[in-house]
């Protein structure tokens, strides 16, 4: 297990007030939930969806069936 010393600004001071009083949860606990959920949103906006990898390619006219087929774009 690590051990972290951090420093928090005063608006994130008063989060993490706010936070351990709405849930009873301790310091760690907080923080652990909080990494938690920013690793899955983190997750989620790496993720690209397919469509956007097409996109990118820029298989021209006939998309992959150009490539497939070795016919030529234009014909």
């Amino acid at each position: 297990m690590g051990v972290r010393t951090i420093r928090l600004d005063d608006r994130a001071e008063r989060i993490l007030a706010e936070l351990r009083k709405r849930t009873g949860l301790s310091i760690p606990e907080v923080f652990k939930r909080c990494l938690q959920a920013y690793a899955a949103s983190a997750r989620d906006e790496m993720a690209e969806p397919s469509y956007a990898v097409f996109r990118r390619l820029d298989l021209g006219p006939g998309g992959c069936t150009a490539a497939v087929t070795g016919e030529k774009h234009g014909r």
